[in-house]
């Protein structure tokens, strides 16, 4: 009995499945619409002419087996590509393209009115502006040094990196939107945002666009509701065609913050606007966002960004130091390659020491020296955050005994110190609720769980504590 179009590919998605990473996985074959199967030739609708290019690039060979273990060594695929125009509803759909075809451009159109709510702007709150100072134009906050250009491409962030220029050069008009970007502290998330804005930027000069940290909305916010400006805080965010948030994971855990920006959200995406967003972990994993927002986040196209490999490694160093008009033997650039691993941010903090030791100390530069800065330099940023660490630091700032946190007593101060120790144990480790409370006071994990909550809110309405909280984390990353 003949297989139909469906069944194939279902086939073909098992094999798939077996051999590439989930999040690929995920992000490159689920959104793949099997359309028909004739005379051996498969027929599958891809979003856009970016995900026909990614396929060909990456996931040909898999491709091509699975299907001629399925249809046999005839087997040919043709791609239809969909532009989605999410203003008006129409949808483009181009000719299929062959496997050996080149991919063909796809027009993509946005209509976004940009000048639609100008007339508003005068009459709206700019949260960025100092009160008192007459300034109507929104300061997209983007960092020139963060351009595409210094954003060195390498296997662990060529899909991220291919995507955002995607997004860049038609943001709001294609299947990549909301896009979000996750990885470790230290990989370049926030490089690669902005870099998308600035790109964006250029191309589209009248567009507005608006890269702001989630720890900086939060703090808007909370200042719009004490002022009593909330309407004016949600209008201009509104009005942003291009926004970019930075670390929505510290959204965790604020739900008025969170509902506003579901509000903020929806009304954008519905707009055709852009929404970029970037994580330390997958959207899945944050835990403490409301699950509608989370729903959202399911849109959205997610990008990983890995720790780069050692060719990588080497480019950025040599990048960087063009950057600086720097120098350095290639023998020290191969130590620094094969020794700092975790992230780009160790990699820089690595050269600049080195190249200030050499400049000002009139040190040589050799690999002798830069063993030694790189001692320091990576030990000091691996420390281990533990929850005994958390409890110390806590304890101190509060001029309490650690052993406080872990008796029974109900006074005010020793209760809001056990709270925050639990907060940033659940921040700072990996550890589960459970295993956080049994180290705190030998408490279950609800109480964990409300101890996070409570400091979450007191940090929404009160100042001073918000303060507290800040030096805090201040004392336990320095």
């Amino acid at each position: 009995m003949s297989k139909d179009h469906n069944q194939v590919w279902n086939n073909c998605l098992q094999i798939i499945k077996d051999n590439i990473p989930k999040d690929s996985y995920n992000t490159w074959f689920k959104p793949i619409v099997p359309k028909k199967l004739e005379n051996n030739v498969l027929t599958i609708q891809v979003p856009d002419s970016f995900y026909y290019e990614l396929l060909e690039e990456h996931y040909l060979n898999i491709l091509s087996k699975s299907l001629k273990r399925e249809i046999g060594p005839k087997a040919k695929l043709e791609y239809n590509i969909v532009a989605k125009m999410r203003n008006n509803g129409n949808t483009a759909q181009k000719e299929p393209l062959s496997m050996n075809t080149p991919a063909k451009d796809t027009n993509y159109q946005n209509k976004n009115n940009t000048d639609q709510n100008a007339s508003k702007t005068r009459e709206i709150r700019n949260p960025f502006v100092i009160p008192g100072i007459k300034e109507h134009n929104v300061d997209s906050q983007l960092n020139p040094i963060y351009s595409m250009d210094n954003f060195v491409e390498g296997a662990c962030n060529k899909l991220a990196r291919s995507a955002g220029i995607t997004v860049a050069e038609n943001p709001g008009a294609t299947a990549f939107n909301p896009f979000v970007i996750y990885g470790a502290a230290g990989l370049g998330k926030t490089h690669l945002a902005q870099g998308i804005g600035l790109h964006a930027k250029e191309k589209y000069p009248n567009k507005s666009v608006l890269y702001v940290p989630a720890e900086k909305f939060i703090t808007q916010f909370t200042d719009s509701i004490r002022n009593n400006n909330k309407n004016d805080f949600v209008h201009f965010y509104q009005m942003i065609d291009i926004l970019i948030i930075d670390d929505i994971q510290d959204f965790a855990g604020r739900e008025k913050t969170q509902n506003t920006f579901f509000h903020i959200f929806n009304h954008l995406h519905q707009l055709g606007k852009q929404l970029i967003l970037t994580s330390d972990k997958p959207p899945a994993q944050l835990k403490e966002l409301e699950k509608r927002l989370l729903s959202r986040f399911k849109w959205a196209l997610i990008a990983e960004l890995e720790p780069p490999d050692i060719e990588t490694r080497k480019n950025i160093i040599y990048r960087k130091l063009r950057n600086n008009g720097g120098k350095m033997p290639d023998e020290v650039v191969d130590f620094i390659a094969k020794n700092v691993t975790n992230s780009i941010r160790e990699i820089e903090g690595s050269i600049i020491s080195l190249l200030g030791h050499s400049s000002h100390l009139q040190n040589e530069l050799s690999v002798d020296l830069a063993s030694e800065v790189i001692q320091r330099i990576v030990s000091k940023q691996k420390k281990e955050i533990t929850v005994e660490y958390i409890q110390s630091v806590v304890s101190d700032y509060y001029n309490i005994e650690v052993d406080d946190l872990h008796s029974k007593s109900r006074k005010r101060e020793i209760v809001q110190a056990r709270q925050i120790a639990m907060y940033f144990s659940k921040h700072y480790t990996k550890l589960s609720l459970s295993a956080i409370g049994a180290k705190i006071g030998n408490k279950d994990h609800a109480t964990v769980l409300h101890a996070s909550r409570t400091v979450n809110n007191l940090m929404e309405t009160d100042k001073k504590f918000r303060a507290n909280i800040a030096e805090i984390k201040r004392l336990l990353t320095s």
